[in-house]
Order: C-alpha cells, then structure tokens, then sequence
C-alpha cells in the first residue's frame, strides 16, 4: 500500500507551532507534500522570515513523517508566509482590533480590542503581585510562583509591568524577543510561561522617560495586542507602591487578586500596606500576603533571621488574609533569579518546595470558589 499526501498530513496534523500552539496543518503553514519513496519532501511556510523556533518545526516534522512505513528520507523546506497568509492567522486566533469594543465599558475599557482578562466570562485568574518597596523580592516571587504554577500543568503568562524596573524576561531565561504576526504579539515562553515586558521594547540600559498616558497604553497594549491564548493564569508583576500603574492596571484588570509580599521587617510590612490599602480603594481583592527573606539557613543547620521576624504575619493578621508563604534568603535564589535558571524547577531545594506548596495553595485550597475578599481594617 502506497504512501499518500493525505497520510503525510494527517501524520503531520499533531505537529505544533511551538509558539502559536496550533497544529501546522490547521495554520496552512504545509504548502506541499512530495512523494517518491523512500523520500518524502514537505514545504512548510514559516509565520516570520527568520524564525527563531526553525530547528524545533524541522525536527518535529522529520520525526512525525519518518514514523509513516515507507517515510526513510524526509526533507524539510522552509519558505515564508505571505502577508495575506499572517492576516489570515491573526484573523483566526485574535480577531480584528474593535470586533468586541462595544464590552469595553463594562469590561475595562481599551481603545481597539477589549481586555479578554476584564470579561466576567473569562476563566483566566488574575494574580496581581505587587509591593510597598523596591528590593522586597517582588519580581523574583512573580517569577518563580509563575514557574510552579505551569509546573502543574497550568498555562501560564506573565505581564511585567514593572516598567521601570523590568526583570521578568532575564529571570525566566527568556532569551529572544516577541513574534510579531501581522500586528499580532506572540510572547516568548522559558520554562513553561509567557511573558511580556518593556524589557523586549527599550535597550536594557535604556531608562523609560514615559508620562502617564504613555505608560497606560503601553499596558493597554500588553493586554489586548499580545496573543495570550487564554491562560490559566495571568500573572503581573507591578511596580513598587501606588502610582499610575497600578492604577492603570486596576483598571484594565478589575477581576484580579492582589497578593503582597514583603520582608519579615516591620518597616518594609508598613509601606507594603499601602499597597494593599489601594487595592480596598479600586476594590481589588486581597488574596494574601508572601514573606520573603524570611530566614538564612547556615552551613550549622540553623535558621538566622537576618531581617527580623514577623513583619509577613503581622500585615496579613492586619488585612485579614492569610500568610500564603515564608520564603527562605537562599543563593540559589539569587543566582536563579542571574542567569535564568528560577528556583521553582528545583522542586527539592529548600526554596523550591515553598513555591511549589504556594502554587498548590492557590491553584486548589484557595481556588476561586474559596477565594478570600479582604475586608481591610486600615484607620
């Protein structure tokens, strides 16, 4: 029995784009399907000239086709979608900018494309992280609970919109920039989590000198023109305090959860209040509270707290939330956070299973049916 075209596509129909997570054969990326046993040639149409996950959609093709019987000799060429092709695929996945404005002012408002994340249907959770303080660990706990949550299975994406401070890409590992398909972002993943940051936008040495109204539709923009594909989690990583981000996001975001960390010293656990004093103020819940550099575990084997203790507890008994984690000060931390190797992949390390026990405490203990509201006493 002859080897035919309509089996080599068939075999090829599990086949992914590694970003898009789509079958290649439902993309239209398989332009043509040569038979000549034992060598099958097939042309693939690759989204963007240049593509960086080229090697990864050679290697899953050659391999999907050599397990056909009579397959020994495949060859994979590559050519490039045409623009009415990328429309097509933006069409499909994303839609066009203004086909669902008209939910936009009851469901965070954009000027294009609505927030999907806004929808009172969306089944996306929103984890907001934010702090009172720089220096507090906030980027590197959105981080790593993003890493132990897609350790679970989850889908999971990350919104740096730490602007000024923007670390999230280099934590992850990430290292290549968006896809841009026909005016659509697709976000880089590392480790299981998609991610967008002003980071891929600016020079790193670059500072931001944006005014507001900039910054908001830079947000704006993270939201509606990057395709998400309706995750499981939309994490943000916010800057310090209260000011105009914040605020933006709170707006673009009113179904999100607030989770503060803060540092075990009295002093950081008062500003970190504020932060979660906004939120009463916009009516975003507080979820809970995240203790980092809770304690120092010497080559003695005993705990040193090197920053005092109790500031996490105190703040959470105050807001009426619970203490979701104590986050130990380890250097693998330190380094993870360096060179994109997060903490959370190592789920056996001291570090790795606090995160992986916060992930387990949100994704099922404190599951949305069981979600806590802070009801904040703050005089």
């Amino acid at each position: 029995m002859s080897l035919t075209q309509d089996a080599v596509i068939e075999a090829l129909r599990p086949v992914q784009d590694p970003e898009l997570h789509r079958s290649i054969v439902d993309l239209g990326m398989v332009r043509s399907v040569d038979i000549a046993l034992p060598n099958v040639t097939v042309a693939i149409d690759l989204t963007i000239a240049g593509c960086p996950l080229k090697v990864e959609i050679n290697n899953s093709v050659t391999d999907a086709v050599k397990a056909l019987d009579g397959a020994d000799n495949v060859t994979v060429e590559f050519g490039v979608m045409t623009d009415e092709q990328r429309e097509n695929i933006r069409r499909t996945l994303h839609g066009d900018p203004g086909a669902t404005a008209g939910s936009q002012q009851a469901h965070g408002h954009a000027e294009g494309r609505a927030i999907p994340f806004a929808d009172p249907g969306s089944n996306t959770r929103v984890l907001l992280v934010a702090s009172g303080k720089g220096g507090v660990g906030k980027s590197s706990i959105t981080t790593n609970l993003s890493v132990a949550l897609a350790a679970r299975g989850k889908k999971v994406a990350v919104v740096d919109a730490d602007v000024w401070g923007f670390s999230i890409p280099r934590m992850l590992g990430i290292d290549r920039e968006p896809t841009i398909i026909d005016e659509m972002i697709v976000p880089p993943e590392a480790n299981g989590v998609r991610c967008i940051s002003m980071g891929f936008f600016v020079e790193e040495n670059q500072p931001v000198i944006w005014r507001g109204p900039m910054l908001h539709k830079a947000l704006e923009q993270f939201l509606t023109d990057v395709f998400w594909d309706e995750p499981d989690y939309l994490v943000v990583d916010l800057p310090p305090g209260t000011g105009d981000i914040s605020l933006s996001i709170s707006q673009f975001l009113p179904r999100g959860e607030l989770i503060v960390v803060t540092t075990p010293q009295p002093a950081a656990q008062r500003v970190a209040q504020r932060a979660a004093y906004m939120a009463h103020k916009v009516n975003i819940a507080v979820t809970g509270v995240i203790e980092n550099m809770s304690w120092f575990t010497g080559d003695d084997g005993k705990r040193y707290e090197l920053f005092g203790s109790g500031g996490g507890d105190e703040l959470a008994r105050e807001l009426d939330v619970p203490l979701l984690a104590t986050v130990p000060l380890v250097p693998e931390l330190r380094e993870g956070a360096d060179t994109g190797l997060p903490i959370a992949v190592e789920t056996e390390t001291e570090a790795g299973k606090v995160f992986a026990e916060l992930a387990e405490l949100l994704d099922v203990t404190l599951a949305p049916k069981r979600r806590y509201r802070s009801e904040l006493k703050i005089t």
